[in-house]
This record gives C-alpha cells, structure tokens and sequence, in this order.
C-alpha cells in the first residue's frame, strides 16, 4: 500500500491531497503557507497529512508539487542580477521589444521593468543568415572577455540569445562551452535550448527570464529537496509545469521558466477528469484563490495549450495552458482610490497579515471580511474549526471604508463583492465570448478556497445556468497533481506554404521531434507501452503575424494529413475571427511534439445513489445576505461530508467543508451526484 500526495503552495494557504492507489481513500489537509520560506510551508502540510492517515513518509509512492515561486519572483522583482549576450546590434531589442504599449490609450502607461540593464547587455560579433548558414563566425575572444567582464560586474546568471541561433545552434553551443570554461558558477540559458522558436524578441526574452529565475528555482529546489529527505520521503519529487505535466525537479531547476504557471494549471488538469467522470465535456473552470483568480475554457473536454503568452508583461515562447488570472482573490484588499471610487485588488493581504479577521494586525477590508460580515462564510472559524477568526474586526474594517464612501457597512460589503465578481466574469469573458464562445452554454467549475463562495454569484452575471462544485474543489489543484502525466514539448520552426510541402519534408521534421522525445522518454525511464506523442503544427495565413495550433491525424504523414490540417485550420479560424478568407495561402510555420509519459493516476469510482433526503446531514442554521433577498435571510448549514451521492439540497443554504464553503442561493438547489460533486442549478 503507498500513498500519492499532491502538494499546492499557494500564496495564502498550501494545500495537501493525499490518494490512497489500493483502497481508494482521499484525504485533503491545509496548513497556512510560508511566503518567507515554501519549503517550511509545504513540509509541515505534507508531515500532517501523513499523521492523519497514520503512516511514514517512506510510504509515499509519488509526491507531485505545484508552485508560485517563480511566478512571484518575477512578478515582484526578486530574480537574480543576470547578464546578456547576444548578436552585435541587438542588445537593445530587449528593451525596444515590439513598441507596443500596454494599453494603447493610456499616455501613461508603464512597461514592466526590463530585467537585464544595459550595461550588462553585450553584443558580440558573429551574424548567421536567415537559412541558419554561417555569415560571420563567433568572435570567441571577445565572447570571453565578455563573459569576464560580466563576472566582475557580479552577475549570477548569464542568458545567451543570438540571431537565427533556432535554425543553427552551433554558436550557441560553443558560447556556453566558453561560459562552463571561464565562469563555470555562472547559471547560463542559452535560447536554442529554451526557446527554439522564431521571433527573435519573443525567444530573447524568454530566455533572459529563465536566466533571471534559474538561481531562485535551483535555491528553492535544493531547500525543498534536502526537507523532504530529512522527513523520510525516498521518491524523487516532480514539479508541475505550465502546460499541465510534471517534470523532475532537477529539470524545473534549469527550465523555471516553463513553470509560471505551475499552480493553477493542475486545477485545470483535474477539472478536464472531472469533465470525463461526469460526461459534462464544456466547462469554464474558475479558481479562486487567496491572492488571484485563474479561468480557463474546456471545449469538448480539453483545455487550448498555447506557446506564447505574457506573463506580468513579459512575452513568453513556452508552452502553456491558456490560462488567464487576474488579482481578484479572498485577500484582495478593498480601498478607495483617488476619484473616490471603491475598487478591490490587485493588492492581496496574503496569508500573512491575511484579511482583517484573522487578527494579525490587518485593518484593511478584504474580499474574506466582506464574506464574514454577511455570513456567506463562516462567522467565527475557518478549515472546520482549527483558525479561529474575529467577525467583529471585519465589520471595523468595512465600517472604517463605509464611512469613507459614505455608505452603509453592509452595502459596502456587498459593494466589494460586486466588484470581485465584475472582475472575474470580466476575465472569463476574454476566454470565451471574446474567442467565440458563449459562456451560456458552458458549465462553471467553480475551486479554490474561495471559488464556491462566490460561484453561483458569478454565474448568475454570465447568464450561466450550472455550476459544479468538485469533491474537494479547495484543494482540486493539488488533487489535480495526482491525475497529470510526466510531459516534455519539443518544436521546430520551419517556414514553408502548405502548396508546397511536401510529404518527405514533413517527415523529416517530425522524425527529428519524434527523435527528440524519444530521447527524452529514455531518460526519465519511461517504458514504451507508457509514452504518448501528440503532434501538432502552427498555421496561419500568408501575411498574418499569429498562428493557429493544428493537431495532425494519427499516423504516417501523407497527402491527408495535408488536407486534414487544411480543414483543421479553417475551422479554427473560423470560430477564433468568424471568417474563412478563401483562396488565401496558407503557411506552417512551428511544427511540435508533446511527448506525454503516462502514469498511473487517482481514479474514482461512482457512488450509489442514495435519495434526495438531505436532512441528515444538517448541522444548523444562521442568518446570511442573500443578494436576491437584499438582506439577511435564514440558511439551513450543512455538512458536505455527511452528503450522500443523490441528495439535494435546497437554498438558500450554506455546505461546509474543511477546504471551502459554498452557498446555494434562494431559487437554487446544489444536487450530489454519483462522483460527490456538488451541481448548482435553478429549482425546478
């Protein structure tokens, strides 16, 4: 018997699922996590959720761990002092980017600071044409004096980017052969390994943010890895990456870069399980957490993965979940701006000194005191007891912002509600009605610490007629660790008109990928019946400067294939602008492969249905704000674990659990279904 463990550190709380793979047991923990130190954080969530299920660390078969280390490092600025190397004549491009502005009618917009200053950025001689032949070869005595200069200077990590170098990594691989030679302590990225994509200003920056998060990660790895050994856990550890897989942490250590959104995109893993268990296949997945809010779109089961997104202002050629967040969290803080206006967030309280009712010295109203004041949560505790909370400090925060606005206390703390949800339907409109897609007829999967509590609120603003609250949606991105598979993406840009490609070039190209995963699935010992190869091409029109992925039909590649991605890309256009442009060529620009090592995952057998009657599991009742009431009415308080697979429970009513509460509104019922999860909908 071993155990399977998922650890989430977030910025308020970390979460622990622990699956038991013989007897099917799940058991979910939360402690309060340790901005100062993760590691301390996530040890002592994985320590006590070991006692509770009474067994040793030396137990754990598989111990999966999503994080927000390099997320925050780079949104706050903590990355390491990082030099830059590239094609004489471009040091600046860095900086110049694309010249566009962050928003284009604001005149005072600011671009996110650029993470390499200029005197550290060097241009060396060397230039290869735009076929990948030599032009002028690497100049490698100034390459060297380069890197001494950058060493005296004192950088940490060292980012290698020159032009072209994705079509021919020749110079590359000898610049980092110099810096092993002349500055071995040196972290060194060198882009034809992280980023071997066209757009050079897309590859540059990519590469300098993983130089610039590579000696925090390494740090973070080696605290985090010397902890768990000391507790007794004997399995090599895997780290979770954007695109939804997991990698060993030693490869995470020289790759952060492909970890940015290592929390949230396990919550979107486990949602895609949850589609498949529940035959509910659209989904709009929504994570609430402490600090942010995370929404992503699921069409016919599956979540879009996209290779380049921006990340707090910084471009980003890596593939990921299209995941979108904004600031809207429990902790976000609620305040009054210049114009007099009420506004929440982005600004968190975090876990520490966290919301005014924990009682650590906040006096600042957040999106958790709004929710105490009107009793949507838990008045006097939180996680079932074990943190106590003040509601009478919540309503001197709020009254202190009411008095300000000139408002009533519980109208302003319904007001900072309004305000969170406006938020996030605003955020969930990006993913889908700006993208062709009606949020009507999507179902909403609502996790997170926070999500059910405002759940049924924002579906009620999209016009969204069900909400489905997981079995354990507070901890779901941690239980989401324990359904991913091992995951590596390899690519190949190559510019050609889909006319004139022909069936050997293509093959060609996918044999080098299929090559490439290959080598890959041999290092991490993945055993042949357990490796999977997807294999996808990025397609646009002739002029256009964004692409479109295209997954290729299984099998070798022949004149079908061609005609498949021809269809492919039509329909993908179609519903991403809503016009098909005919007779206009085509052009495949990045071909890739996403090689998948497949691993045995916490699976979920139905439950028998045992009725509607619900009463059993009642625990009391207390008087909560109902938005359609306008004012308190009185909830019946539920237990979810005494919840049995078909009872229904009618609102307006409150489910507690350990992770989360979920308030089912007047004119709704939450129904437990055959997996326990929890479907909101209209009373019928």
């Amino acid at each position: 018997m071993t155990w399977r463990i998922g650890v989430d550190s977030g910025g308020t709380f970390t979460d622990v699922c622990l699956f038991n793979d013989t007897t099917g047991e799940v058991v979910i923990w939360k402690v309060s996590s340790t901005p100062d130190d993760p590691s301390r954080g996530i040890t002592q969530g994985v320590t006590e959720g070991l006692e509770r299920v009474g067994t040793e660390a030396g137990e754990i078969g598989f111990l999966g761990h999503g994080t927000t280390v390099a997320t925050n490092a780079l949104i706050q600025g903590r990355g390491v002092k990082t030099g830059l190397v590239t094609t004489d004549g471009f040091r600046d491009l860095l900086e110049i980017g694309r010249q566009k502005r962050p928003d284009l009618y604001d005149l005072q917009a600011n671009k996110p600071e650029t993470l390499v200053s200029r005197d550290l950025r060097l241009g060396i001689r060397e230039r290869l044409r735009a076929d990948g032949s030599v032009e002028e070869a690497l100049d490698e005595d100034a390459f060297r004096d380069a890197i001494r200069e950058l060493k005296a200077e004192g950088v940490k990590s060292i980012a290698v980017s020159f032009l072209y170098s994705f079509l021919n990594d020749a110079h590359e691989r000898r610049a980092a052969a110099i810096i092993a030679e002349e500055f071995p302590e040196a972290f060194t990225a060198v882009s034809s390994a992280i980023a071997p994509e066209f757009r050079e200003f897309e590859r540059l920056s990519t590469t300098v943010v993983n130089a610039y998060l590579g000696p925090v990660m390494q740090g973070y790895v080696r605290a985090l890895k010397k902890k768990l050994f000391d507790i007794g856990v004997k399995v090599a550890p895997q780290l979770t990456q954007s695109n939804g897989g997991v990698i060993a942490f030693d490869t995470a250590s020289e790759m952060p870069v492909r970890t940015v959104l290592s929390g949230p995109s396990t919550g979107v893993v486990a949602a895609q399980a949850i589609g498949k268990m529940t035959g509910i296949e659209n989904l709009i997945t929504f994570d609430m957490g402490g600090t942010s809010s995370d929404v992503a779109l699921l069409t016919n089961g599956s979540c879009r993965v996209v290779n380049e997104a921006v990340v707090h202002g910084y471009p980003l050629k890596v593939p990921m979940l299209d995941i979108h967040t904004v600031g809207a969290g429990g902790g976000s803080i609620a305040y009054v701006d210049n114009g007099g206006l009420l506004k929440v967030g982005p600004r968190s309280a975090g876990a520490n000194p966290g919301p005014a009712c924990y009682g650590l010295g906040n006096d600042e109203p957040t999106v958790t005191d709004a929710n105490v004041v009107l009793q949507t949560q838990n008045p006097e505790y939180l996680l079932n007891g074990r943190m106590k909370i003040d509601r009478n400090l919540s309503v001197a925060a709020i009254q202190k912002l009411a008095d300000r606005l000139g408002m009533e206390m519980l109208q302003t703390a319904n007001g900072i509600l309004d305000i969170v949800i406006a938020n996030m339907a605003k955020a969930i409109r990006v993913i889908s009605v700006q993208r062709g897609h009606d949020p009507r007829d999507y179902t909403l999967v609502a996790f997170g610490g926070a999500g059910p509590v405002q759940a049924a609120r924002l579906a009620r603003e999209l016009g969204m007629s069900r909400v489905l609250i997981p079995r354990t949606p507070g901890v779901l991105c941690a239980m989401g660790l324990l359904m991913t598979d091992l995951r590596s993406d390899f690519s190949i840009t190559n510019l050609m008109r889909l006319d004139d490609a022909t069936i050997e070039g293509v093959g060609a190209i996918y044999a080098e990928l299929t090559e490439r995963a290959g080598a890959w699935f041999a290092s991490e010992g993945i055993v042949p019946d357990a490796r999977q190869v997807t294999l996808t091409v990025d397609v646009r029109y002739a002029g256009q400067n964004y692409e479109i992925p295209v997954i290729l039909p299984e099998g070798p590649i022949t004149q079908a294939t061609f005609e498949a991605i021809r269809a492919g890309f039509l329909a993908a256009h179609k519903q991403l602008y809503g016009f098909i442009a005919e007779g206009e060529p085509m052009q495949l620009v990045t071909f890739r492969a996403a090689a998948a090592g497949l691993v045995q995952k916490a699976e979920f057998a139905p439950q028998p249905l045992e009725g509607a009657d619900a009463s059993a599991a009642i625990t009391g009742a207390r008087p909560v704000w109902m938005v359609e009431a306008g004012d308190f009415v009185e909830a019946k308080l539920y237990d979810r674990a005494l919840l049995k697979a078909g009872n229904v429970v009618a609102g307006p009513a409150i489910i507690d659990q350990m992770d989360t509460t979920t308030v089912v509104p007047l004119g709704q019922t939450a129904t437990v279904d055959a997996y326990l999860n929890l479907i909101l909908e209209a009373a019928k």
